[in-house]
């Protein structure tokens, strides 16, 4: 897509309702559909709602490889929204260099941004030549085993406390009738599934060595062999799972029909909101239980150019609200996320909260996947490990032979 060839002929064309009540519906766009993800929402609206502005919510469902294209052709189709969500990284980037996406450098230095937000790693992901574009609104870790203390229970083996005991007990689980991991169909689920074994099991070296310095030679290596074994255990114990979305996924493990998923954090706002206790009810291994490494990645807001004042107000106070200390403990317990600032009371945050804290107070959080990979290059990896634990027809060695060949031109 050749976003800039749209952008000038758009300029002269986009027209939005004027008039003062119309002009403070400010639309935001959005995926966030499941139940927990819709309550931790409510709480933006609700903040947005109090600033005397509205909150028109256009959530679409089918997660971000749905929602993404839908966006991005409505910005550059001439029919923008008032503000839409994206992932931390590069998925704007080229919306942003055509002229598209409104700087929010004024607001940011309003609100010091740079002093409040932790990591500085959020905030660089939204500055292009020095300017601010975008509001990151939580901090994601996709590296988290969750696992249903009763179904292993029923299996007659002990709560697994890493990965490896987790992959011992699929024998146990198949023979008591449940599905030892949960594996939905979307495609970025196989990709998210893959990058944390790669960091979980290959550790902190092996993870930069192909995503930050794109090493070729690494990624065919005897290291990241390993890791497709291991993919390749993990597709064995999924089978059968036969769901689609991730939501569906995590409600078998807290249904009891599967004992485990991988999956990031948020699948935490689907345990709370069916009320089950961390500890208690469910288990949270972060790095799987093998390793103190999370990635950081997340949510932020962009917020495309809008022709009239009042709409482009709308958007000022949008901003800051999402950044303001209640806003962010309000909607980050409830979505399962780390607040991104460090000044913000969590004395409520459960035990699985708190393990994401420790870690990242540690140092120990690295840049994920969507921040330093181009969106072709992730969704090229992404259809290769769907067509991976799709079916079991493609070996190991088949797919990490192709997976070095993505990594070798990945920009």
């Amino acid at each position: 897509m050749n976003i800039r060839a749209f952008a000038a002929a758009l300029a002269a064309t986009v027209v939005l309702p004027l008039g003062v009540a119309q002009a403070a519906d400010l639309e935001v766009t959005h995926w966030w559909t499941s139940g927990g993800e819709a309550a931790a929402v409510a709480e933006f609206a609700k903040a947005f709602d109090a600033t005397g502005n509205k909150w028109v919510d256009g959530a679409i469902a089918g997660g971000g490889s749905t929602a993404r294209p839908i966006m991005i052709s409505r910005i550059t189709g001439g029919d923008p929204m008032g503000a839409t969500q994206f992932n931390h990284g590069r998925q704007a980037q080229e919306l942003v260099e055509a002229g598209l996406m409104r700087d929010l450098t004024d607001v940011a230095e309003k609100g010091n941004w740079k002093e409040v937000i932790k990591p500085a790693s959020l905030l660089d992901s939204c500055t292009i030549d020095g300017r601010i574009y975008c509001v990151p609104v939580n901090i994601h870790s996709w590296q988290w085993l969750w696992l249903n203390n009763e179904a292993f229970e029923k299996a007659g083996v002990a709560v697994p406390k890493d990965w490896n005991e987790f992959v011992a007990a699929g024998p146990k689980l198949k023979e008591a009738g449940i599905h030892p991991l949960a594996l939905g169909g979307q495609p970025w689920q196989a990709n998210g599934l893959f990058d944390t074994l790669l960091l979980a099991l290959g550790g902190k070296e092996l993870h930069e060595k192909v995503y930050v310095e794109k090493d070729a030679e690494a990624a065919a290596g005897p290291e990241v062999a390993k890791i497709f074994e291991a993919a390749a255990q993990a597709r064995e114990l999924s089978i059968g799972t036969n769901v689609q979305d991730w939501n569906q996924a995590t409600n078998m493990v807290i249904t009891g029909k599967a004992a485990g998923q991988v999956m990031g954090d948020w699948a935490q706002g689907e345990f709370q909101i069916a009320g089950k206790v961390a500890g208690k009810d469910y288990s949270c291994l972060p790095g799987l239980g093998v390793s103190q490494y999370i990635t950081t990645g997340g949510d932020a807001f962009y917020f495309p150019v809008l022709k009239d004042e009042e709409g482009s107000k709308a958007q000022d106070a949008l901003a800051e609200v999402l950044v303001a200390p209640e806003t962010q403990v309000a909607f980050n317990l409830k979505k399962g996320s780390l607040p991104i600032r460090g000044d913000v009371d969590l004395a409520t945050a459960n035990d699985c909260m708190k393990k994401g804290l420790e870690i990242v107070a540690q140092g120990n959080a690295l840049t994920s996947t969507d921040q330093l990979l181009s969106p072709d290059s992730q969704s090229q990896k992404q259809d290769l490990m769907t067509e991976f634990f799709s079916s079991t027809s493609m070996t190991p060695e088949a797919a990490q032979e192709r997976f070095a060949e993505i990594i070798s031109s990945a920009d």
